[in-house]
Order: C-alpha cells, then sequence, then structure tokens
C-alpha cells in the first residue's frame, strides 16, 4: 500500500483557503486539519478526544494532553503535545462551539454526534479532493509533521516518542526524503 503524501506548506494553505470558503463548519474543519498537522495525531484519535482531554478547568486549552489506550492504536495510551499554534487553534474553535461538557466529543458532525475514526477519515479524503490536493489522505497531516521536524533536525527517537511509535524503523518510514533535504545535508559538511 502507498504511503501517505506529505504536503508542502502550499498545500497546506491551499485546503486551508478551501476550508474558510465554507463558513458554517470552517472553525471546525480548520481546527480538525490542523490538529493533523500540528500534534501528528492518527485519524482516530483525533475522532476520540474529547472537550475535557483538551480543555482546563479555567477553559485554557492544554500544553498536553493524555491519550487513554482506548483511544490510541496499539492499546497503549500515550502523551500528545500541543504547541501555541494549535493551542490558539483549538480555543478558537471552542470559542464557537454550543457543546461544552468534558465528556462531548471535541468535534461534531453535522449530525451533532462524534466522528468515527472512519468517517473523519472519509473527511479529510474529501476536503483534501475538493480543495485540490490529489494524493493526500487522513494520514498525511502526520506523515507531514513528522517529515517537517526530521527536516528541523529532530531525532528520530524524538519523532517515534512523539508519534507513539514502539520502534524507530516505523518511525523512519515516515519522514519523506526529498532533493531540498539532500541539499540541505551536502551543505553541512
Amino acid at each position: 500500500m502507498a504511503q501517505a503524501k506529505t504536503l508542502t506548506q502550499a498545500e497546506i494553505d491551499q485546503v486551508l483557503r478551501y476550508i474558510a470558503q465554507k463558513q458554517r463548519y470552517s472553525a471546525r474543519n480548520r481546527a480538525m486539519l490542523l490538529m493533523s498537522y500540528y500534534s501528528g495525531m492518527r485519524v482516530g484519535e483525533i475522532a476520540a478526544v474529547r472537550i475535557g482531554d483538551v480543555r482546563n478547568e479555567d477553559d485554557t486549552i492544554k500544553q498536553e494532553i493524555r491519550l487513554s489506550a482506548e483511544q490510541t492504536k496499539g492499546d497503549t495510551g500515550r502523551t500528545v503535545f500541543f504547541n501555541e499554534k494549535l493551542r490558539a487553534e483549538i480555543a478558537s474553535y471552542l470559542r464557537t462551539h454550543k457543546h461544552r461538557h468534558p465528556t462531548e466529543p471535541l468535534f461534531f458532525t453535522e449530525k451533532q454526534i462524534g466522528f468515527s475514526a472512519n468517517s473523519l477519515a472519509q473527511w479529510f479524503f474529501w476536503v483534501y479532493k475538493k480543495a485540490g490536493v490529489s494524493g493526500a489522505s487522513s494520514h498525511s497531516g502526520r506523515r507531514t509533521f513528522i517529515t517537517s521536524l526530521a527536516n528541523k533536525g529532530i531525532g528520530v527517537r524524538v519523532l517515534a516518542s512523539l508519534a507513539g511509535h514502539k520502534s524507530i524503523q516505523v518511525t523512519q518510514h515516515y519522514i519523506d526524503v526529498n532533493d531540498g533535504m539532500k541539499r540541505a545535508a551536502v551543505e553541512l559538511v
């Protein structure tokens, strides 16, 4: 099976512009998309996140969240770190969100129910397709997250931990090597 496409910043911007045109759920859609890129979470993990997982009692957004074994792949819980940009996106989304109970899903479908992993994967497929980005899938944000950090010199052990991988060999398959990376590497000699 082919690996998910690693997206360029121009492609991410293209999808964000498309999302901005769709006014009804634009805050939700932007937050879901950016959660994938800024945290490297799997689509099933994003679908499983509850409001209480991300929001503190004072309504601020947590810097790190603990996903239970039921929310992750492989029956092992893990910690996911949220950077400042993602915390701002989630806070912005929650200001537009009428549901507030901590046990409710963070992201709702049009029918006001939480996404399943499959329905969210379908959402990603269609948003990329409608935005004109071919070859992207629900795993593209995760792969782009890992590749982007590798491009910035983050070691594979840290990447594996951030991705929730038990093996660095798995993480290495996520890193997309491109000509820009090779050019930068030879300049270090």
